[in-house]
């Protein structure tokens, strides 16, 4: 408990500012997700204050994320679509599938496999974080233009002889359920049937709009319709926050530039009462739990969605991990992943019971929170606080912000989140495999396999699929190197024998570090740990790789990460024994010469110790 109240000054700006960046994210991705802005605002809440509390990341801030939200509004809209597209009588099955979800996670915390994480492989998560961006744009497109399906009248004309099916189809299904649906009441159904009013034909016909235009499919397909009915106010406030959120990013960062772009886009159109399209109204006061979740609970109501509440919180798990090594990085601490999803679980296990969308570690949050001077769990919950203060406050004032400014928010949320870094390095990995008469790289195949079934099918499969496929091309791959190479054994951290004649003088300075096997992405997370074991007092690192036989894209970065640390210590890098194919994969993004210069490469021990002698003094 002291050591929460060790840094009370630092956690409580770090805390208030996190809260401040996180609150127009959580309104969005609240929008974004069907349930609306409350939605997001409760799981912000809930999720960053239970998740710091119970977490093992001191500085994680957690909250609703652009990938769980992806993954939310898919399963959301499914259960709707379910349920007669009212989102009420949906609510309950939605709001156990996040339940579940949180309870899933706290499961394998206790069970212990969050250490498993690290083996999700690299193009596996590029393919889907590309995805996630490009979903969250094309679904954004029309509420930023300003174009609602259910609005447009000639629109959801077309889909009256449809309702008008669908209505009479629940009719018999009800009659059936009621045993009235017999030949001699078949009358009974005839006059239900004409008792049908225009209203009804109406409602229907919208939810069969919307759900014509819903996902990334149901966008393309009405974008040309779209783009006739633009409503140039609504994309002049969407323009205008993404400038906005853009430009002030260059005048300074100390004020988080989607809070500024919030407030002043909507400060003009609300001041000037400009007549735009408000978010839904954020309900007042202390959230409420939402216990009809409960009401008809049993195992059987709960088996449909056991999978899809599994795929949801391992992808929490993902997100969540992954923000707690970017902590760790910036701390110097290490964090406990088993308890982080424990904290995770009981977090979104909360926020489902008061009626919020999933959430997970939020590295942007994270990163604010670090650099605000957060050091422990307190900058977490204050930061939870905060949130619920501002909703308590300002849910009227928050009530009035236009919908086209938190399209335009996660505009930048889909831009900024897609992985750049993978699709840079498409054209330069090597093409290792050939299917038909095309060859392709592996890696580039994974990734592009996950990010077009993610985009265009079905987010939780394309990641399963992806999977599958790189733990097949990677048993293949080391399957060929053991064949080629059958006699390697594991060893022992300790000097080989080329190595008696090293200086004594100069083992303070001079570091050596033995590769052994392949460098992949279930080995990059010990590997990350190498700037660690090396002496404050080494001024030279020597890297013996005679022994990686491979290194796939993880690892490549992995190795990537680890010599730019190096170099900004001013810590020179030598290679000895480099082999042909990892030396490939460093020379094809240019590790091999802008990192290690070939001057630094050397093909045995003894050409290496000869530099060492030269170039090398003993400082101490």
């Amino acid at each position: 408990m002291k050591k929460i109240f060790s840094n009370i000054k630092g956690d409580a700006f770090g805390g208030i500012t996190a809260g401040i960046v996180a609150l127009p994210l959580a309104l969005a991705f609240g929008v974004s997700s069907g349930l609306g802005p409350e939605a997001g605002l409760y799981g912000a809440i809930f999720i960053s204050f239970f998740a710091a509390l119970f977490g093992g990341t001191a500085t994680q801030i957690s909250g609703p994320t652009a990938p769980m939200t992806a993954v939310s509004m898919v399963i959301i809209a499914g259960i709707v679509a379910a349920n007669d597209g009212s989102v009420e009588k949906a609510l309950p099955a939605i709001l156990t599938v996040f339940l579940l979800a949180g309870l899933i996670q706290i499961g394998l915390g206790f069970l212990g496999l969050g250490k498993y994480i690290r083996y999700i492989p690299y193009p596996v998560v590029s393919g889907f974080m590309t995805a996630i961006g490009v979903i969250i744009l094309l679904t954004q497109i029309l509420p930023s233009i300003g174009y609602y399906p259910k609005e447009d009248v000639e629109f959801v004309a077309q889909f009256k002889p449809q309702a008008e099916e669908v209505i009479l189809e629940n009719i018999l299904k009800e009659e059936a359920g009621e045993g009235i649906l017999v030949l001699e009441n078949f009358k009974e159904t005839i006059d239900r049937a004409q008792q049908i009013t225009p209203e009804q034909i109406l409602n229907e016909s919208q939810t069969l709009a919307a759900k014509e235009a819903s996902g990334t499919v149901g966008a393309i397909k009405v974008l040309p319709r779209a783009l006739k009915h633009i409503n140039w106010l609504e994309l002049m406030l969407a323009l205008g926050t993404i400038i906005i959120i853009y430009g002030f990013k260059r005048i300074t960062t100390a004020i988080p530039s989607t809070l500024v772009a919030l407030v002043v886009v909507s400060g003009i159109a609300y001041g000037f009462n400009l007549g735009y399209r408000p978010i839904s109204e954020i309900p007042g006061g202390i959230p409420i739990p939402r216990l009809e979740m409960f009401t008809n609970f049993s195992l059987g109501s709960i088996t449909p969605y056991i999978f899809t509440a599994l795929t949801l919180s391992l992808l929490g798990a993902i997100d969540s991990l992954l923000t707690s090594v970017v902590a760790d990085n910036m701390t110097k601490t290490k964090h406990k992943p088993n308890k982080e999803l424990v904290g995770q679980g009981i977090g979104n296990s909360i926020a489902a019971v008061f009626g919020g969308i999933p959430g997970a570690g939020a590295t942007i949050r994270t990163v604010v929170n670090i650099n605000a001077g957060g050091k422990t769990k307190l900058s977490g919950m204050i930061a939870g606080i905060m949130l619920l203060l501002i909703m308590l406050a300002l849910s009227d004032v928050a009530s009035k912000i236009p919908a086209a400014v938190l399209a335009g928010i996660l505009i930048t949320v889909g831009i900024g989140v897609m992985d750049y870094r993978g699709l840079k390095a498409i054209p330069s990995l090597p093409r290792d495999i050939k299917l038909g008469p095309v060859r392709l790289s592996s890696e580039v195949l994974i990734m592009l396999v996950v990010l077009l079934l993610s985009t265009f099918w079905d987010l939780i499969y394309a990641v399963g699929i992806g999977l599958v496929i790189a733990s097949l091309m990677f048993m293949k791959k080391i399957g060929d190197l053991t064949a080629e190479r059958s006699d390697v054994k594991s060893l022992k951290e300790e000097a080989w024998d080329d190595e008696g004649n090293f200086p004594s003088a100069l083992k303070e300075e001079v570091f050596i570090k033995h590769l052994k096997g392949p460098l992949f992405f279930g080995s990059t997370s010990d590997f990350q740990a190498l700037t660690e074991q090396i002496p404050n007092t080494a001024k030279t690192v020597i890297l013996r790789l005679g022994r990686m036989q491979y290194m796939d894209q993880s690892g490549l970065y992995a190795m990537e990460d680890m010599l730019q640390d190096l170099s900004k210590r001013n810590i020179q890098v030598l290679f000895v024994g480099l082999l042909k194919q990892p030396r490939y994969m460093m020379e094809r993004i240019d590790i091999i010469p802008n990192l290690i210069s070939k001057d630094h490469i050397f093909k045995e021990f003894d050409s290496c110790l000869n530099w060492i002698k030269s170039n090398v003094k003993d400082e101490f």
